[in-house]
Formats: C-alpha cells, structure tokens, sequence
C-alpha cells in the first residue's frame, strides 16, 4: 500500500455535500459538547466543593444517555432520522441555553445543573443513533470505512480543543460563556443539517411493539457472526484493559510526579488516537477486514501490557499513543463492518446496542481496573494484568467466530444478515 493510501481518505467530503453538512457539524460539536461537558463539572464542585457530586453527576449524564440510546434506537428505525436528529439537536440547545442562564445567575442551583444533565443525556441519545443510521445513505456504498474514520476524527480533535479551551473561558469570563457557545453551536449545527433530505427507515417496524423491536435487534445481533463477534470483542478491549481510572495513582505514586504527569497520561491516547485517524486510508482498503479489526483490538491489549511494565514516564507515554491508535483503528473498522453488514430496518436498533455498549464499557472497565489495582496493591500490575486478559479474549473471540476472521466490507451492504432475522415477528 502507497504511503498516500495511508492518509484518511476524504473521498466522502468531495463526492457528497449533505455528508460535509454532517461533518461541518460534528466538527464544531464535538467543541461545544467537550466545552459543556468540562464547564458542568468545574461549575458542580465550586457549587458543593464535592469531587462526588462530580462524579455523581457524569452518572447521572450517563445514565440518561443509555437510556436514550436504547429508545433512541427504536425510533430511528420507526421515523424519519432527519427529523429525530433536528427536533433532538434543538432541545438539547434549549437545555445548554439554560445552563447557561442558570450560570449567569448571581447564585446558581447545583439541581439545575442534574436536571440539565438527565434532560441533555436523554435527548442526546434519542438522536445519536438516528445519526449513525442515516451516514450510510449520505456517502456511496464503498465510502463507509471512511465516512467512519472522518467521524472519528472530529471526535478526536473535540478531545483535544475542547477541554483545554473551556478551562481557558472557565478561567476568564466563566462558565456561563462555555455554555453560551456550545448552545450557539448547536443552532448553527440545525442550520447546517436542515437542508438534508428525509431520511425514512427502510421497512418501517412500526407494527411492533417496542420491546418486540428491541428483541428483533438482539436477535439479529445473537444470529450474525460478524456483529456478534465485533461487539464481543470491544468487551475484551473496553472491560478487560481500560487503564483510566489508573492513570491518577500512576502519576502520583508510579512515575513520582504530579497532576502535570497524570494530564499527560489522559492526553497521550487522544494524541494517538488523532494520529490513527489521520493515517486511517487503508481502513477502506484493506480486504480482510475482520482480520484487520483483530489485530487493533489486540495492539490495543498488548499496549496496555506495555504501559504497564513501563519503568519509565516518556516509553509509558508512548505505549499510551499506540494503545490510542489501535483503538481508534478498531472503532473505524468495528463501525464500518457494523453499518455493512446490518441492514438499513435494523440500523437504528443495532447501532444504539453499539453506542450504549461504548458508553457502558469503559464505565465497567475503569471500575474492574480500580479494583485490580487494589486487590492487587499495584496499578501498573493491574494494567498488565488487564492488557494480558484483553489478549487472551480476542484470541478465544477469534478462534470462536471464524465470521468475523473472514469478514469483509465487499460485497452488498447488509449481506450477511441470518435468515432467523429476516422476517419481522407479527405484533400480538
């Protein structure tokens, strides 16, 4: 493969205007939403001077936010995606605007702050899977990979400048402001995304009940080795080998130094990540794409490892980038493959399995990892223990499901849906 093949390919940005719309706006959202995310949790502990109402609240947010995954799923696959992703990007506005009045306030109330963040959590995931099923209809059908890799990237540079620019604001104008901007940005984000055709579902279930619907989605999941096996696999690398909840102690006690030190080891996976997606053109290209996605997942796992029989700060940092570039490779891929080979009736509900499975998982992980490390007395044992378990599971995953050994993204979209899925169940 050229070295020119490796850069991400935007072949998806030149050949489909309603993807740049799309692009345009999580760009400029992924800002707005890491501004919010960061101004709430510095406004929450100078309001009680409790690191648990902070974290209480990151729940609270995540808790919403599954919840609207899994409806959000089921409406995406009943009615028009376009219409879901305006209605749900306007009141999340309206939500962000009130934070920002609440901060303007002479004394703000900390409960406004948790209501903002069950109302922004659950509108949020209503339409985050509405979303993900209508890009595969906004790019032609071998642009999928990176169509993904694209959205990666806006992800991973709203990683990188949000935070640091709302502790800026934070500092100087205050809180209120970072609100103010991430309400604005949602506006203009409705304005970029009105001008999208209707999106319908393909083959409506809205004869179904809800929670036979929801069964249909977890059937075609048990029944498909492909996106089965891709889920099964982010579990070994999201549950076993999620190293964050470490990096505190690491930098503090491990390496010796301070908060500097522990900024640096968050910062260095997203730094890695970045890199991953700009170098993410052979994602499309690659032919044996399960193969491809295994071995992420696995540079992943063995990073870990690493990071953790690191003696030394700056080779713990590096490890930290490569874990993020594997990990970045592996959800272009994981994405790609999920969107191929789900068919379009059943993209909304598989799509928000996916998303509320990346929501939960590091969540688990960095709970599993905590307490490793205290079983243990070690977190850079509970690290190597971690990233070795995480290479033993995508082993048995890829020895158990020879589907995903040999998936692929040629091919017709949708194509190896099980039969057992095929046939919607009649509503009672």
């Amino acid at each position: 493969m050229r070295l020119g093949e490796m850069v991400v390919d935007v072949a998806p940005l030149r050949s489909s205007r309603n993807f740049r719309l799309v692009f345009a706006t999580q760009t400029i959202s992924m800002v707005g939403t890491h501004l919010t995310s960061v101004a709430a949790s510095i406004q929450v502990y100078a309001l009680t001077g409790s690191s648990v109402q902070v974290g209480l609240m990151s729940l609270v947010l995540g808790l919403a936010l599954l919840v609207g995954l899994i409806a959000g799923g089921l409406l995406a696959d009943r009615v028009d995606r376009r219409r879901i992703v305006l209605v749900t990007r306007a009141a999340t506005a309206v939500v962000i605007a009130g934070l920002a009045v609440n901060a303007a306030l002479p004394e703000p109330r900390v409960w406004f702050v948790f209501l903002a963040a069950v109302l922004a959590g659950g509108v949020n995931g209503l339409g985050a899977p509405a979303l993900m099923a209508a890009t595969p209809h906004l790019v032609q059908p071998g642009q999928v990979a990176a169509a993904g890799a694209l959205t990666t990237l806006t992800a991973q540079l709203g990683a990188m400048a949000g935070p640091s620019l709302a502790g800026l604001l934070a500092a100087g104008p205050g809180v209120a402001i970072c609100f103010a901007i991430d309400a604005a940005v949602y506006v203009v984000g409705l304005a970029l995304l009105a001008p999208l055709p209707a999106l319908p579902p393909d083959g409506s279930h809205g004869a179904q009940r809800p929670l036979h619907a929801m069964a249909e989605g977890l059937r075609f999941v048990r029944g498909n080795p492909v996106v089965g096996g891709l889920l099964l696999i982010d579990v070994c690398a999201m549950v076993f080998a999620m190293p964050y909840a470490l990096f505190p102690e690491l930098g503090t006690e491990h390496f010796g130094s301070g908060p500097s030190t522990v900024g640096l080891l968050y910062t260095a996976p997203a730094v890695g990540a970045f890199l991953g997606a700009l170098s993410s053109g052979w994602t499309g290209r690659v032919h044996h794409t399960g193969r491809a996605l295994i071995g992420a997942v696995a540079l992943w796992g063995l990073a870990v490892t690493c990071f953790g029989l690191s003696p030394d700060l700056w080779l713990a940092l590096l490890f930290l980038a490569l874990a993020g570039l594997g990990d970045t490779a592996s959800e272009i891929l994981r994405r790609a493959l999920l969107q191929h080979h789900t068919p379009d009736r059943l993209q909304g509900r598989v799509g928000s399995l996916w998303l509320a499975q990346a929501t939960a998982g590091p969540s688990v992980g960095n709970l599993e990892a905590g307490l490793v490390a205290r079983a243990l007395g070690s977190s850079a044992g509970a690290a190597v223990v971690g990233g070795v378990v995480c290479l033993a599971g995508v082993a048995a995953v890829a020895l158990a499901v020879p589907g995903l050994r040999r998936a692929t993204l040629q091919g017709p979209p949708g194509a190896s849906e099980p039969t057992a899925a095929k046939a919607s169940p009649a509503a009672d």
